[in-house]
């Protein structure tokens, strides 16, 4: 299985796609890891030359010791882009992945063709919240929290209608790192974008989730409204809207990238 050296950390990749296609980066959200992006991986690595990661402190990647921030994070896919050899590419990311999206667009927009923020925001939650999270998980690792977490990941209705999603969702958390999460929920704490976004000189689509809890869409317009020449498109999901409503999600990004 293939890692590169970035930053001090080996980060865990994969290529899907012809390898003379345009590259899609693809960045997972807090608390799962590559795999989240399964839904996807056929439709765009018909397209396109997909790369996905897990995130410093998930999956296979390397827990380095924390806190972390969303640059650190951002430079981890620059640095993975630099070591693959890719000058330019296009990134999709959800949520935290979205949040390093943000950074990229702001601060090198040379190295982006396009970009996707998905159920992400400039700020999300306050310290109180998030430093109840990093006890919990510190006390009673992943699995003080996993309920908690599915149930502001996915409606009521997805979780009755699609039980072997929500299985495959609960073993992907649970299997996250602890001493990885807790350092990215440091970076997600301590992150406020909201008055870079107008910098992002990247084409951007800004994707909401309208029953999304952790980042609503009033959030998700945010962005689109304050970054020049975004798009928005609202879906009916919530916070992982990739999995809740993954064909209408592929179709978004997909118009989107080859507009």
């Amino acid at each position: 299985m293939p890692f590169a050296d970035v930053s001090g950390a080996q980060l865990h990749y994969r290529f899907d796609g012809r390898a003379d296609a345009p590259v899609l980066m693809l960045s997972n959200s807090l608390g799962t890891n590559l795999e989240m992006w399964a839904p996807q991986i056929d439709a765009l690595a018909a397209r396109y030359r997909v790369l996905r990661y897990d995130s410093r402190g998930h999956g296979q990647s390397a827990v380095t010791p924390g806190p972390y921030d969303i640059p650190l994070l951002a430079r981890d896919a620059l640095g993975l882009l630099d070591a693959l050899r890719v000058d330019r590419a296009m990134f999709c990311g959800l949520s935290m992945g979205g949040m390093v999206g943000q950074w990229l667009g702001a601060n090198v927009p040379h190295r982006l063709a396009r970009l996707v923020l998905a159920n992400t925001a400039g700020q999300i939650g306050t310290a109180d919240v998030w430093n109840a999270r990093i006890d919990a998980v510190a006390h009673g690792g992943m699995a003080a929290i996993a309920e908690a977490v599915i149930g502001r990941w996915y409606t009521p209705a997805f979780v009755a209608a699609d039980p072997a999603a929500i299985e495959r969702t609960r073993r992907m958390l649970l299997a996250s790192p602890a001493m990885g999460y807790i350092a990215s929920c440091a970076a997600v704490r301590d992150m406020d974008q909201r008055a870079s976004a107008g910098r992002i000189a990247v084409p951007t689509l800004v994707i909401s989730g309208a029953d999304d809890p952790a980042t609503p869409p009033s959030a998700g317009r945010f962005l689109a409204e304050n970054i020049p020449g975004a798009r928005y498109v609202e879906l009916a999901a919530s916070h992982l809207s990739n999995v809740e409503a993954a064909a209408a999600f592929t179709a978004a990004v997909t118009e989107f990238l080859d507009a």
